[in-house]
């Protein structure tokens, strides 16, 4: 069995908030408790204890699309997404009663372990009652190897090879809205090492390793050329690409990123984050970092970005956050690269960026033979979270110009 669609749960008032509806921790208690009751249907509750494991979750990623009230009807579905010896990762989603979308997904990664702490096999009970194996359907997340790392991709679609890259810190949910209106290319959205769930290695790596692990994904995907996109350090990867791998790149779009490298105060910044970052975590992050990646606008007026934004930075690992610090503290210089692009370029900014002022990017896409140059209205740092419709219109014309 790959799916259980069978188990609901009515909601009822004194699981919501005080303002009425489901809030995000009630619906992380609603799928905890369809888990269990799927379990229990099945080898029963007692199953990690009789294997003498417990099952820890390692990572957590959840969307929420739409708010729940008292008395809607909720059918919770759950599915193996990846299994390996120790660990599984289950994708769960709720929709409503005669609903056709989820209201809610979440993927869990859970790693089992004996009373040790020590990794223990995955009971084959678990193994039975969820599937032996993984889902594949199109459009989902799929989990493969790429470079040895367990890597997540959504993956969508068919025709010309779109590659999306994700900022720091953040996954590949960030652009589940654009890719859901490009239709008619092939959309491929991927985690990089050490974000969402994709695995982070301990060791640091180099803007390079995220390059290496993307042509490493094409070449599993079957795919010669891509379009790539990338936004902030997505950007200084896709620069990365077009140096070392420019016969696999067929088009560039560049979003709110800078070709320059780090200056002294700049890399000193990213020394003291990384410090911190090893000493508490990285959830501090969403709190320093939201004022500054959104647009006033987005932040008064659009609640549920802002919740998605921070819901990604804090749902991240000290090991992938670290990584990406170092690789981005110390990338190298673009600025030369820009006159050597002979691939279409589209560069995309953001009226409101902080981070990056439109201005700048303005400068840089002069720089870049034959590039084209649009400004997002109402958008900072994160255009495509911001205002997806019009990074979306921006993004067809330019695909639809491509020979």
């Amino acid at each position: 069995m790959t799916e259980r669609s069978s188990i609901a749960f009515t909601v009822y008032p004194d699981d919501c908030d005080a303002f009425g509806h489901l809030n995000q921790a009630s619906f992380l208690a609603l799928f905890e408790r369809a888990r269990w009751d799927a379990i229990a249907r099945g080898p029963g509750m007692d199953v990690f204890t009789r294997n003498h494991v417990q099952p820890v979750v390692r990572k957590t990623t959840v969307e929420y699309y739409e708010q729940v009230f008292p008395g809607d009807r909720l059918y919770f579905s759950i599915e193996l997404a990846q299994q390996g010896q120790t660990s599984f990762t289950l994708r769960q989603s709720a929709r409503k009663e005669h609903g056709s979308r989820p209201v809610a997904e979440a993927e869990l990664v859970f790693v089992c372990v004996d009373r040790d702490g020590k990794p223990h096999a995955v009971p084959d009970e678990i193994t039975a009652l969820f599937g032996g194996r993984p889902s594949r359907r199109t459009g989902v997340t799929q989990h493969l190897s790429v470079n040895g790392l367990a890597t997540a991709v959504d993956a969508s679609g068919d025709g010309v090879a779109v590659l999306l890259l994700h900022g720091f810190p953040l996954d590949r949910t960030m652009w589940r809205q654009v890719s859901g209106k490009l239709t008619g290319w092939r959309r491929i959205a991927p985690d990089l090492r050490g974000f969402g769930l994709t695995e982070a290695p301990e060791s640091g790596y180099s803007i390079g390793a995220y390059a290496d692990d993307l042509v490493a994904l094409l070449d599993t995907l079957h795919i010669e050329r891509a379009v790539v996109c990338g936004l902030s350090m997505g950007g200084y990867v896709a620069f990365d690409m077009v140096r070392r791998y420019s016969d696999r790149v067929r088009a560039l779009i560049l979003m709110n990123t800078r070709a320059t490298p780090d200056n002294a105060e700049g890399r000193a910044k990213r020394d003291a984050t990384l410090a911190r970052v090893r000493r508490d975590g990285p959830t501090f992050l969403a709190a320093e970092m939201l004022p500054k990646l959104l647009a006033p606008a987005t932040r008064q007026t659009m609640p549920d970005v802002v919740e998605h934004v921070r819901n990604m930075i804090t749902n991240q690992v000290s090991d992938g956050v670290a990584g990406a610090l170092a690789a981005m503290r110390d990338r190298p210089d673009s600025t030369l690269t820009l006159s050597g692009i002979d691939v279409p370029t589209l560069v995309m900014a953001g009226r409101d960026d902080q981070i990056v002022p439109a201005a700048e990017s303005r400068t840089m896409a002069e720089g870049i033979p034959h590039a084209q140059f649009s400004v997002i209205p109402d958008a900072g740092h994160l255009t495509p979270m911001e205002q997806p419709v019009n990074v979306t219109r921006v993004v067809k014309e330019f695909l639809e110009s491509l020979d």
